[in-house]
């Protein structure tokens, strides 16, 4: 429980209440909010929001929680101290698990009291963490959360010709001709055909180097997520050599699956060469059918031990047959980051889209991304 009377109280405690959402927020951050709040006052709601969304939000994934704060915690602070002289307020934060039954409180606070219960979802919070600094416990629930993703990706025409109730420049001659004969011989009602859609397939490429070992074995359980529940996806990892995982990832028992490519993968951990490993897919796989009119995924961090100019072709040669190239990359959230590493400067210029990865409400981005038309 947190008292808060002034605005360096108010301050303190709403601090308080955002690490307990799960945001960071350092002590100095804390400090200049509160002076902010003591030049301000809090009776203007937009000052004080803007205050705080200055000092204390670090990153933009975390806007949407502190704006979830913000409006209970102050609103109701307004409240409890627009009527008179400022009074004590209590700060009670209530966490909703799975298990909860219902959204009531614990019932130990007094009706009469000014008391401000703030409650957050650890599933919420666990969807915006960042994979490094997830427990074994915190991945498992992530790796759950991610089994539920569906990638549908964007649709393409097939060669196949199918019936449609547009008027295009192909008839449908038998359809036209059943009519006809249903009418009497004349061909009162016209019917026509269009190229019907076909899945796309998608093709995932995954960084399982030293510097990725943070976020790949997460990854990992997305690309599953994929070629279980999904028809036409293509899994690829990459290290120091090119690794097909397709096979060893369509068992729908993720444990099964993740020890299957386990055993498959043989450069967990090590080296990278991005261009070689892109140049062996593009001569064997991508460039010969496997990538063509197809999405492609390259979840990296772009550090690369290859030549980058060698990079640079083989990206802009998959560039050219694919329909859709993304990089997705969790360094990408780090405030200040910039594509310095070689390697993703290097390919940066032939991608498409470039995201996040480093979260599973990042992974549920990068699904939006992947069904664009």
């Amino acid at each position: 429980m947190v008292t808060a009377t002034g605005p360096a109280d108010i301050a303190v405690a709403f601090g308080q209440i955002l690490r307990g959402v799960g945001l960071n927020v350092p002590t100095s951050c804390t400090n200049t909010y509160a002076e902010a709040l003591c030049a301000t006052g809090i009776t203007d709601r937009d000052t004080t929001y803007w205050a705080g969304r200055a000092t204390l939000v670090r990153h933009p994934e975390d806007i949407a929680l502190y704006d979830r704060a913000f409006a209970v915690f102050f609103e109701q602070l307004r409240s409890a101290t627009d009527d008179g002289p400022p009074e004590t307020v209590s700060v009670t934060i209530a966490v909703d698990t799975d298990e909860s039954e219902d959204g009531t409180g614990d019932g130990d606070n007094d009706p009469s009291d000014d008391v401000i219960e703030l409650r957050f979802s650890t599933t919420e919070i666990l969807r915006n963490k960042d994979f490094a600094s997830c427990t074994s416990d915190e991945l498992t629930q992530a790796h759950e959360l991610m089994s539920h993703l569906r990638l549908i990706g964007a649709p393409r025409d097939s060669l196949r010709r199918g019936p449609t109730r547009r008027i295009t420049s192909r008839p449908d001659i038998r359809r036209t001709v059943r009519s006809a004969i249903r009418a009497g011989g004349e061909p009162i009602e016209r019917h026509f055909s269009a190229p019907t859609p076909r899945l796309r397939r998608l093709v995932l490429l995954l960084d399982v180097s030293g510097s990725m070992e943070p976020y790949a074995r997460a990854l990992l359980r997305f690309v599953h997520a994929a070629v279980a529940g999904r028809q036409k996806v293509e899994a690829f990892t990459m290290g120091t050599r090119l690794t097909r995982i397709t096979r060893e990832l369509t068992s729908r028992d993720p444990d099964i699956a993740l020890r299957a490519a386990g055993k498959r993968v043989v450069d967990w951990s090590g080296g990278t060469r991005l261009g070689d490993d892109l140049r062996e897919f593009n001569d064997q796989w991508g460039v010969r059918g496997l990538a063509r009119n197809s999405i492609v995924v390259i979840l990296s961090d772009g550090w690369d031990r290859g030549d980058p100019d060698e990079l640079s072709e083989q990206m802009q040669r998959l560039h050219r047959v694919t329909h859709r190239l993304i990089w997705v990359n969790p360094l990408k959230v780090t405030p200040g980051y910039a594509p310095l590493a070689r390697g993703m400067a290097a390919a940066l210029p032939h991608v498409d889209r470039f995201v996040e990865g480093h979260s599973v409400a990042a992974m549920e981005e990068l699904t939006a991304v992947i069904s664009e038309r």
